[in-house]
């Protein structure tokens, strides 16, 4: 005696298969995106203006081109402010989320960013 699946169960288990294998390539898809660090980075340069960058790349050093004497991480996720462009050097500042960072009159500006995820 052979054993019949009713046409709904059979249309819910291919609805249900289906649903899968599409979810499974969106996320594929969607992994190779750059992941960001959702918020602004706002920094005031040396003459006073105020720059805003948002949802910066959480990967690779961010320049700041004029230098930032106040950086407001407006992120979700916190940053190290370095003191040279290519974030190198041991002159750094961690800076948490909602937090924000003054230089001192006498130390020069911050040249760039990392973000740490």
């Amino acid at each position: 005696m052979a054993v019949t699946v009713p046409d709904r169960h059979r249309r819910r288990r291919l609805g249900i298969s289906a649903g899968t294998a599409l979810l499974t390539l969106t996320v594929a898809g969607c992994s190779g995106l750059g992941r960001t660090a959702v918020g602004p980075v706002i920094y005031t340069t040396p003459r006073h203006a105020v720059i805003s960058v948002n949802s910066p790349s959480v990967k690779g050093c961010h320049r700041l081109p004029l230098g930032a004497h106040e950086v407001h991480n407006g992120t979700l996720v916190d940053i190290v402010l370095h003191r040279t462009r290519d974030c190198s050097g041991d002159d750094t500042t961690y800076l948490a989320t909602t937090l924000t960072d003054n230089t001192e009159p006498r130390t020069g500006p911050w040249r760039s960013y990392t973000v740490i995820h």
